[in-house]
């Protein structure tokens, strides 16, 4: 897949491609199939779309009682919804009986853009990595969205994908050997002097400052670790044994997504300094998703800075 698409587009494509092998499959949306780009699955398999309206908890439960008939939904609405207005009913009527639902929130983060702080939802990895039972996915483009739409689709149990508004370029097929596996993070660049772990749009950016760095003889390691939960705990540690310094980078709050895990993984197992670059526990405001983006500082550039950061924290 070459070239930029969004990763909720890819989700799309993917739904149709898979449904014709998965009949078990049925999509559920909240007034939101243009947007989340349900649309044209709906208009093939009409039979195996539901329109819940404006009404997200209700569209939880009625996918719970979906799970329990032998199907595997995946309920679709923005982020800031799927995981805070329905988050009760995700706990007890997904995650408690362990039922195979796909919660699909998609517009994550602050790439939302204009739509602005309501909209920009930052919490979202926190709110479904507490969860107990609760795998979390964040794939940084499109191929590696249809590989993971692929693995719940399969895995027998409640699951969270995040998927974002704005197209990102494809990255993960032009790199030799790469693997998608629910639960493995993948080194998409290696290096000795420090490690990026990076997930969504990050990846991207953190191979643009993995290459600056390079210009001045900093050797960067970049891990692509699309699941949050479970996290890939032993390539965590691998990285920071053989490195000695890591910086995780999310477009999420630094307080309970990636970065968190990660520290809490460190903190048991290999302590070493760990900088987290994200959104600095603050709402989001209205723009074009870019300039969003560069005002909150999540480029390559910021993130280049981090690194350096983190290599004066580095053990001797």
């Amino acid at each position: 897949m070459a070239g930029s698409i969004a990763t909720r587009a890819a989700y799309g494509a993917a739904l149709i491609e898979l449904a014709e092998t998965h009949p078990e499959l049925v999509v559920l949306d909240a007034d939101l199939a243009q947007a989340v780009t349900t649309c044209k699955f709906a208009e093939k398999y009409p039979d195996r779309h539901f329109d819940m309206g404006i009404a997200e908890c209700n569209m939880t439960g009625i996918a719970a009682g979906l799970a329990t008939c032998g199907k595997h939904p995946f309920t679709n609405t923005f982020a800031i919804f799927a995981t805070g207005r329905a988050w009760e009913q995700v706990r007890n009527s997904i995650a408690y009986p362990g039922l195979p639902v796909t919660v699909v929130g998609s517009h994550g983060g602050l790439s939302v853009g204009e739509d602005g702080a309501t909209h920009q939802c930052t919490e979202d990895l926190n709110n479904m990595r507490v969860i107990p039972g609760m795998t979390v996915v964040v794939p940084c483009d499109g191929n590696e969205t249809r590989y993971a739409t692929e693995a719940l689709l399969n895995l027998n149990a409640p699951s969270y994908l995040r998927l974002c508004r704005m197209a990102v370029d494809n990255v993960t097929d032009e790199i030799p050997g790469y693997k998608f596996e629910l639960g493995k993070g993948f080194t998409m660049r290696d290096g000795g002097d420090a490690t990026i772990i990076a997930c969504g749009l990050m990846v991207q950016e953190a191979l643009k400052a993995a290459g600056m760095l390079a210009a001045e003889g900093i050797s960067a390691r970049v891990i692509d670790m699309h699941t949050i939960k479970p996290l890939d705990e032993e390539l965590v540690v691998k990285a920071a044994q053989e490195t000695g310094v890591i910086v995780t980078s999310e477009e999420h709050n630094v307080i309970g997504g990636l970065g968190a895990a990660v520290c809490e993984c460190l903190s048991l197992r290999c302590p070493v300094p760990v900088v987290r670059h994200g959104v600095e526990d603050c709402f989001g405001r209205s723009g074009a998703a870019k300039k969003v983006l560069a005002a909150y500082g999540l480029t390559a550039e910021v993130l280049a800075d981090k690194v350096r950061y983190a290599l004066t924290l580095k053990k001797s």
